[in-house]
């Protein structure tokens, strides 16, 4: 395997079942990671298996360029209704999270007729070009792969904890402010599509902004006729509590990019928005062989399904709670845990070697990683300076196994100190 592509966790996983992951040496561990949000039912959901078998047994493959079929016209159908955005929606498939990214963006710019899209510094799009001009950490996604597309102007992002600031509403204040005048005197709204942007960034290290912060950036893309484009790629899907995650501040985004969970594992991904938007995309502008396959969308009709028949958005909402009072245990407990922060079971600690400084604590990061898997837990790290660990539960998992796991994490912290 080449070497681009790398593994956190040296094992090989030859099965697995719900919140469990059994690999060729015969160990289990608890799954913290679900893929890096993706098996938010769990792995291999024996309704999703059957529903992948009952299409199989119709249709693999036909290609939406090539006729219609139920899967993906349904999906499409559903997702308009589901995906809280106002007015008249459409939606288009495709394959990847990053393939969701950059078509939202190309239909900003096609149909605004302008050149530049704002992200953020921190972000996390995916690893194709155009995405990649979009993500806003260099090391280790972009090295030796410039020039890029152009026209992305980066911004930084409410990241509270590392800013210059005394309060929630005083990091509001400093970063629209610097985003309206990126906006308005580095570029101009006039040569500006859209604004892209995670409700909570995800690879970034789960940073939630303040609780004012979306609206005030919704305020101004609609003041200056900019679209605003949300990526939900790893926060839909109930993984914060709601189902999309910009429903926790009150805004109405003109676009939605949606991956990951959408078919908890299959490849798929979607772009939802407003009809004025998706409806004057030139035919034959977007779109691919395999976007909205029948099997990953027949898949994705049945994850709504028990999205909704379970409200796993409630018990995400539920397990967060559990989740955040442990963590706030541990900080208590270790003063190398600078923050813990996110929303539902979307949660997060920040290691540093001292309070004060908050210099990042990279190598403790990776020794409590590598602990936690040594007793039976699989985590995933992040950050702006990879000095996160995140904690990605699949929804579906029991009270049990959840508790067991953040006992481990406080175990492996102890361990390492």
């Amino acid at each position: 395997m080449s070497p681009g592509v790398p593994r956190l966790h040296p094992i090989t996983v030859v099965r697995g079942e719900n919140e469990f992951l059994y690999d060729a040496g015969g160990n289990v561990f608890i799954d913290f990671t679900s893929g890096i949000g993706v098996t938010n039912l769990g792995h291999v959901h024996p309704e999703l298996v059957e529903a992948a078998i009952e299409q199989l047994k119709k249709l693999w493959h036909i290609c939406i360029h090539i006729a219609d079929y139920p899967p993906y016209t349904e999906l499409a159908s559903r997702l308009s209704r589901e995906i809280p955005i106002s007015g008249e929606k459409l939606a288009a498939f495709f394959n990847s999270g990053a393939e969701a990214v950059e078509n939202a963006a190309k239909m900003a710019r096609q149909v605004s007729d302008k050149p530049y899209i704002i992200s953020f510094i921190g972000g996390f799009h995916g690893r194709t070009l155009f995405a990649l001009a979009m993500t806003g950490k260099y090391k280790p996604y972009k090295i030796g792969f410039e020039p890029l597309p152009s026209n992305v102007v980066r911004v930084p992002y409410p990241y509270c904890y590392r800013l210059p600031v005394r309060s929630e509403e005083e990091c509001t204040q400093l970063v629209v402010g610097i985003v309206e005048q990126v906006l308005t005197v580095d570029l101009s709204p006039d040569v500006t599509a859209a604004i892209i942007v995670e409700p909570i960034q995800g690879e970034g290290g789960f940073i939630v902004p303040p609780r004012d912060f979306l609206s005030e950036l919704e305020r101004l893309t609609k003041r200056n006729n900019v679209y605003l484009i949300v990526d939900e790629i790893q926060t839909g899907y109930c993984r914060t509590g709601r189902f999309m995650a910009f429903e926790h501040f009150g805004v109405d985004p003109d676009m939605v990019a949606l991956g990951k969970a959408i078919a908890n594992g299959l490849p798929l991904s979607a772009v939802v928005g407003r009809k004025e938007i998706l409806g004057k995309v030139k035919p034959g502008s977007i779109g691919g062989t395999y976007g909205g396959n029948p099997v990953a969308a027949a898949v994705a009709l049945k994850v709504l399904e028990i999205i909704k028949r379970d409200n796993l958005c409630r018990r995400a909402e539920y397990l967060g709670k559990i989740v955040a009072e442990h963590l706030e245990e541990l900080r208590n407990k270790y003063s190398v845990i600078g923050q813990h922060r996110g929303l539902g079971v979307m949660r997060a600690i920040e290691l540093v070697k001292n309070l004060q400084t908050k210099e990042p604590a990279n190598t403790l990061t990776d020794r409590i990683i590598k602990e936690a898997r040594k007793r039976g837990l699989l985590l995933l790290k992040a950050g702006y300076y990879s000095n996160v660990i995140r904690l990605h539960p699949p929804l579906t998992i029991s009270e049990e196994s959840l508790l067991k796991g953040l006992s481990i994490l406080d175990e492996a912290i102890k361990a390492v100190l």
